[in-house]
């Protein structure tokens, strides 16, 4: 592969680098990854994380072991198999696996290499055609909402939902950016402020219950979110907290988008009760961690029900911006969105 590069992930001289994104903002400190266990334990960690890079960075790191010419036609295939499975929810990575098997079986093992690096530029392509579709639907002076964290620490590009927003602010749109800190790993509060910060986007960061008093004072314009899988009637997975959102500004009256790339669609899925939702460690609410270390707020014996994701119903979203464009509820519906992956040959 030649060398590729993007905010939080490098292939330099062979070698492959992540970002930890656990100790950002105050640390960037780089992980080399060598190994399938070696980036299942990074994507079950979150150190790569957002579901089009972590499909990205499995793909690279199968090219990577392909290329190095030790890894027989059935281990590569059992790699990519582990690594499917790796987190539950973001179909991406389900995708970009297939993509990768479906070349090693029909190719050969030495096409492997060039279809991560494929897959790589792919997404670059598809986060500015998702942020040339989404900007206009942006006023000037917007003030926007968002969760979690959706820019180029998500995906090898500029984003998807932050991408939106930055092509807008690129615009001279002068958008200003509400950012919830998304409990409980903090992805809007460390993540997203950080990537605000080296856009020089005005922003303002939130505890997640402030959202409904901003939208109830009319500060919000619009919200933007990403998803981790969308089911084929428009219902979408999202990380936990995007469903009180969309109940909050329908009742508002909020435009509420969400925003991905076709490899975010599912259309074996017929609906959102088809996603598997992943439920993580009780530690994750029971306290917090990063760079600075741990802090446990609760007894350790405290019950806990910790889902990484939520669904959203379709009927509360306003458009679904993708790379092929911006898709109305009588779209989804009609089957308008299936038939245009299908005619771009986006079919998943």
């Amino acid at each position: 592969m030649h060398n590729l590069q993007a905010t939080s992930i490098r292939y330099l001289d062979g070698q492959l680098w992540v970002l930890d994104q656990h100790q950002l903002p105050h640390q960037e400190s780089w992980l080399l990854c060598q190994s399938v266990d070696d980036m299942v334990n990074m994507i079950q960690h979150l150190q790569v994380r957002g579901a089009p890079l972590i499909g990205i960075a499995a793909s690279l790191l199968l090219g990577h072991l392909a290329a190095s010419q030790s890894y027989t036609l059935e281990q590569l295939r059992e790699a990519a198999e582990t690594l499917r499975a790796a987190r539950p929810t973001a179909v991406n990575l389900m995708n970009n696996m297939d993509s990768m098997l479906a070349v090693l079986h029909s190719q050969g093992i030495e096409y492997l290499p060039q279809e991560a690096e494929r897959l790589f530029n792919e997404d670059v392509a598809l986060c500015n055609a998702i942020a040339q579709h989404g900007a206009p639907l942006l006023g000037n002076n917007s003030n926007v909402l968002t969760h979690c964290n959706t820019g180029s620490l998500a995906t090898v590009g500029v984003g998807t939902a932050i991408g939106v927003i930055q092509a807008a602010h690129a615009l001279g749109k002068n958008i200003h950016v509400y950012v919830d800190e998304t409990r409980p790993l903090l992805q809007g509060g460390r993540l997203t402020t950080w990537e605000m910060k080296k856009h020089n986007i005005p922003h303002t960061l939130i505890c997640d219950n402030m959202a409904a008093l901003l939208m109830r004072e009319g500060k919000i314009d619009a919200v933007l979110v990403g998803a981790d899988r969308i089911a084929a009637n428009g219902d979408f997975a999202n990380k936990v907290g995007t469903y009180s959102l969309a109940v909050n500004a329908h009742y508002h009256h909020v435009p509420f988008y969400v925003v991905a790339p076709y490899t975010t669609v599912d259309t074996e899925c017929p609906d959102g009760n088809g996603i598997p939702i992943e439920e993580r460690a009780a530690a994750e609410v029971q306290g917090v961690s990063g760079h600075f270390g741990s802090v446990n707020w609760s007894p350790e014996e405290t019950p806990v029900f910790n889902p990484a994701f939520d669904v959203t119903p379709a009927n509360l979203v306003t458009g679904w911006i993708l790379d092929t464009g911006v898709y109305t509820q009588s779209d989804v519906a009609s089957g308008v969105l299936k038939a245009a992956l299908q005619s771009d040959g986006k079919t998943l």
